[in-house]
């Protein structure tokens, strides 16, 4: 195929295509079955939009929209995640035994090396300076470096989803470049959901005396990701003084609106985009479930003290 622009009846149908999708079989889908592996992993396969970064027309940027855009301290941290997380997945798929698991979780691991891609062309398109590239490694324990990834994934997305509707919202940047990125967001989505719903299979078909280890491990993955969330465990600089925020999903709502945002009315737009973009999918699989909880949990206890109100304009 050659890097030619789609149409738009075919950008609209692959869109689509992504969005919504239901198994075409009636009945349960029992925790742990075969039938719901293969629901999931159908899902994955058949939600896939081919796009290519190669071919993707990034917008020309008035000079605030460029600085607005190059100054959010993301970008060495974003391309440097979807590095480590495409080996990550790819060194995971490949120890499974499950052939319809190893291949939706290779496939995973290849979208992650395209969400790369598109980033590299986004910072090459907006002369955006990245720093050096680390040495990408395989991981020595594939199954921790996969729990990692994949519940950092949950808890960034959701964060992200309310992010970007807010970029959205606010206009600061151009409608055609929020528009262009929409399809990378939206495959989180199906990342996150293919996540949740391995994790409930791979629970159920553990064998009891290797469960409680696997909780453990569960466990450690949590109390490692809050660590690395306030800054404790690494932080980044590119080198030219400007530091990169490895919590920017968590905080960057001032660096995407000039409204004056309650961070738990963030949370509102968050829960929001949350299902909206889970909506099209057959209701019968699992949804990520802890962020959304602790983050509805917090939006009622702000509730109580008259927090999370919608936004003010600043000025």
């Amino acid at each position: 195929m050659n890097d030619t622009l789609p149409t738009e009846a075919v950008v609209a149908a692959a869109d689509h295509a992504a969005r919504h999708w239901q198994f075409p079989f009636p009945g349960a889908l029992p925790i742990g079955s075969d039938v719901h592996r293969d629901a999931v992993c159908r899902m994955f396969a058949e939600t896939f939009n081919p796009y290519k970064p190669s071919i993707i027309a990034w917008p020309k940027l008035d000079p605030a929209a460029l600085d607005r855009l190059t100054s959010l301290p993301i970008w060495d941290i974003a391309v440097q995640t979807e590095g480590k997380a495409r080996l990550r997945m790819l060194a995971y798929g490949r120890a499974l035994r499950d052939p319809a698991w190893r291949e939706a979780i290779e496939r995973n691991g290849w979208e992650e090396g395209r969400h790369k891609e598109v980033l590299s062309h986004l910072v090459a398109s907006y002369g955006i300076v990245l720093a050096p590239e680390p040495e990408y490694k395989e991981p020595r324990d594939a199954e921790w470096a996969y729990l990692v990834t994949g519940y950092s994934e949950c808890i960034d997305s959701f964060f992200a989803f309310g992010l970007f509707e807010l970029a959205k919202r606010s206009g600061f940047f151009p409608p055609e470049l929020v528009d262009t990125f929409e399809p990378v967001i939206q495959e989180e989505a199906r990342h996150i959901l293919l996540f949740a719903n391995w994790l409930a299979w791979h629970r159920r078909r553990l064998p009891l005396w290797r469960r409680p280890w696997f909780e453990l491990r569960v466990a450690a993955v949590w109390v490692f990701l809050a660590w690395e969330r306030i800054g404790i465990a690494r932080g980044m600089d590119d080198g030219k003084g400007k530091p990169q925020d490895n919590n920017f999903t968590l905080t960057g709502s001032a660096a995407v609106s000039d409204a004056d945002l309650d961070p738990f009315a963030l949370m509102r737009i968050c829960l929001e985009e949350n299902d909206r973009r889970f909506a099209g999918y057959d209701r019968r699989l699992l949804r990520p479930t802890t962020t959304p909880t602790l983050a509805r949990l917090a939006v009622r206890v702000a509730g109580w003290f008259g927090r999370g109100r919608p936004a003010r304009r600043a000025g």
